[in-house]
């Protein structure tokens, strides 16, 4: 819908990727993993140490000893696209977006007689806009909520 609309109308596309998407989710029940082998300190067994990056082939487990509530979405969860997902909807919401009916990672926002289109496919946002100075705006507000990487005037899109 996306692609036909803004070829349609002549937008200017442009691309953006959230970095680190996963770990912005927030997760409804309560998750516990295991702390992963060789991350054990013998001399502080109990001790929980601040990961600076998510860590892949955490194992979801009972509660038992070592087993740690996780407080946010982590890569590999099979929850963290949705949480993730949950999380950028509501702050589009919040920003008077309107969600699409038939396509629910398809946000509108409209200007009096100008109107921006966001498409979201997990952590990669393509938008345009009648008015150039709207894509800036928008732009800029995901800026100010989640880091990001602005790849500029949309050539390529998941193998398009």
């Amino acid at each position: 819908i996306f692609l036909a609309y803004v070829a349609h109308k002549s937008f200017t596309v442009f691309q953006m990727d959230v970095k680190t998407a996963f770990l912005h989710g927030s997760l409804k029940e309560d998750m516990c993993v295991c702390q992963p082998k060789g991350f054990i300190d013998a001399d502080h067994s109990c001790h929980v140490y601040k990961l600076k990056k998510a860590l892949y082939g955490l194992k979801q487990a009972p509660r038992a000893c070592h087993v740690y509530k996780l407080k946010k979405a982590l890569y590999g969860l099979k929850q963290a696209p949705r949480a993730w997902y949950d999380e950028l909807s509501t702050f589009f919401l919040q920003n008077e977006f309107s969600k699409g009916t038939i396509d629910p990672t398809l946000f509108t926002k409209r200007f009096d007689d100008d109107i921006l289109v966001v498409q979201v496919y997990v952590d990669d946002i393509i938008f345009g806009s009648t008015d150039p100075r709207y894509a800036t705006l928008f732009s800029d507000l995901m800026k100010s909520r989640f880091e990001m990487s602005m790849m500029g005037e949309m050539t390529f899109f998941l193998g398009l």
